[in-house]
C-alpha cells in the first residue's frame, strides 16, 4: 500500500521534474527541505502579517484602512499574475537557480516596501513582492518531490508547506509585534532578510535539479489544455474558498459572537496555525497512500467542521477546537500538488505554480462571498454556511475529475 500505483498519467510524467529517481542533496535531505520550507515561512509571514499591521500602515501613509487594504489585494494580484508568467517565461532556466532568483525577488519586493514611505510606492512594491509567491511554492514542491522516492513525495511536499503553517504560529505574531514596536517597515525588512538567507541556503543545500528535455514555454502552456489540470485547479479554488469565507472574518466573529477580548484573538488564531502544521503532516502521509480518498476526505472534513462552526461560535470552549480543525482542514495542499504532478504530464512547473494562483483566487472568492452574506444581514455565522457549501462544491468537482479518470482507464483497458 505504500508504493503508488503506476498509471498512464504517472508513466507519461515519468521523465519530468519530480518524477525521476531521487537526487541526493549535498548536505543531507533534512537541510534541503528546511531551506525550501524557510522560503515558505518568509512568504507566509509577509502575506498574513500585513493584515495585522494595516492600522499602522494606514496612519503612516495617510490613507484609510480600506485604502491600505488595497495593498493586500495588490499582493494577491501579483501572485495570480506572477505564477504563470514567471513559470512560462523562465521555463528553460535551471530549477535551483530559479528558486534562488525568486527568493531574491521576494527580498527586493519586501525591502522596497520597507524603504519607500509613499502609498503609491508601497502599493507597487506589494505587487512586486507577490510575483514570485506562486512560482516559488510550485517549484519548491517539485524540488522536494525530486529529492525522495515517488511514494514519499506527498510527505516531502507537506514538509515544505510546513513553512507556511509555522509562519501562522510564529512568524506572523512575531512580525506583527515587531511592526507595532519598531514601525510597520520593520516587519517587511525582517522578511527581506529571511528571504536573502533562504536564497543562500538553497544555493548551499539544494542539488542541481533535473528538467524535462521538453521544457519550454509552449510545453508549459500545454497544462492549460489538460482538462484534469483545470478541474483540479477549479476544485482547489472552490473548495479552499470555503476555508477563507470563515477565516477572513474569524477575528470579528471571535469578538462579536464568541465575545473573546481582542487581545486574546492572536492566541486563538494560533490554533489555526497549529492545525495547519498537523494537517500538512497528516495530509502528506495519507496522500502518498490514498491520494484521491485523501482529497475527498479533507474537503468532507472541512464541510462538516464549517457547519459545526455555526453552532460552536457562541461558545468559547467549543470554538477553540473548531479553530484547530479549520486549520487542519485547510492543509490539503500536498494532496492537490501531488494530483497535479500526476495529471500535468510535461507541464509540471506551470501546473504546480497555478495551484497557488488558485489558492489566492479561493482567498478572494471566500472573502467576497462571506462579505456578501454579512452585508446582507445574515450575520457573522453565515460565513460557515457559505464555507460548507463551497467545500461541498469542491467535492463535486473532484468527483467529476475522478470519474473521467475511471472512464479513461476503462477505454484504455
Amino acid at each position: 500500500m505504500n508504493a503508488p500505483v503506476e498509471t498512464p498519467l504517472r508513466a507519461q510524467a515519468a521523465e519530468t521534474f519530480g518524477m525521476s529517481p531521487p537526487i541526493e542533496p549535498p548536505h543531507g535531505l533534512g537541510l534541503a527541505e528546511l531551506s525550501l520550507a524557510l522560503g515558505g515561512f518568509a512568504i507566509g509571514t509577509a502575506e498574513f502579517a500585513a493584515m495585522g499591521i494595516l492600522p499602522e500602515m494606514a496612519g503612516d501613509l495617510h490613507v484609510t484602512i480600506p485604502e491600505a487594504g488595497h495593498m493586500i489585494s495588490a499582493y494577491a494580484a501579483g501572485v495570480v499574475v506572477g505564477a504563470p508568467l514567471i513559470t512560462v517565461l523562465l521555463a528553460r532556466m535551471p530549477r535551483r537557480a530559479l528558486l534562488i532568483v525568486l527568493m531574491l525577488l521576494y527580498a527586493i519586493g519586501n525591502g522596497a516596501t520597507a524603504i519607500f514611505h509613499s502609498y503609491g510606492f508601497a502599493f507597487a512594491s506589494r505587487f512586486i513582492a507577490g510575483l514570485p509567491h506562486g512560482a516559488y511554492f510550485g517549484l519548491a514542491a517539485l524540488a522536494a518531490a525530486a529529492l525522495v522516492p515517488p511514494h514519499k513525495r506527498g510527505a516531502a511536499i507537506g514538509k515544505v508547506m510546513l513553512g507556511l503553517s509555522v509562519a501562522n504560529v510564529i512568524g506572523v505574531p512575531a512580525a506583527t509585534w515587531l511592526g507595532q514596536a519598531l514601525g510597520w517597515q520593520a516587519c517587511f525588512a525582517s522578511v527581506a532578510v529571511i528571504a536573502l538567507v533562504t536564497a543562500g541556503m538553497i544555493a548551499y543545500s539544494v542539488p542541481t535539479l533535473p528538467m524535462s528535455s521538453k521544457a519550454s514555454p509552449l510545453t508549459e502552456l500545454g497544462a492549460l489544455g489538460r482538462p484534469q489540470v483545470l478541474l483540479t485547479l477549479l476544485a482547489s479554488a472552490v473548495g479552499f474558498g470555503g476555508i477563507f469565507s470563515v477565516y477572513s472574518y474569524v477575528a470579528s466573529t471571535l469578538t462579536q459572537v464568541t465575545h473573546l477580548p481582542s487581545y486574546h484573538v492572536p492566541w486563538a488564531l494560533a490554533l489555526i496555525g497549529l492545525g495547519m502544521i498537523l494537517g500538512n503532516m497528516a495530509c502528506g502521509w495519507f496522500a502518498d497512500r490514498w491520494l484521491k480518498r485523501t482529497m475527498l476526505g479533507m474537503y468532507a472534513f472541512t464541510a462538516v467542521v464549517l457547519l459545526v462552526f455555526v453552532v460552536a461560535a457562541p461558545h468559547l470552549w467549543l470554538m477553540l477546537p473548531v479553530l484547530f480543525c479549520v486549520g487542519f482542514g485547510s492543509a490539503c495542499t500536498p494532496a492537490f500538488q501531488s494530483r497535479l504532478m500526476d495529471v500535468a504530464g510535461d507541464a509540471q512547473s506551470l501546473a504546480a505554480a497555478l495551484n497557488h494562483s488558485a489558492f489566492n483566487i479561493a482567498n478572494a472568492l471566500g472573502a467576497w462571498l462571506g462579505g456578501i452574506v454579512i452585508a446582507a444581514g445574515f450575520g457573522w455565522l453565515a460565513t460557515g454556511w457559505v464555507g460548507a457549501i463551497l467545500a461541498a462544491l469542491g467535492i463535486v468537482v473532484l468527483m467529476v475529475s475522478f470519474s473521467l479518470d475511471r472512464r479513461k482507464a476503462r477505454q484504455a483497458a
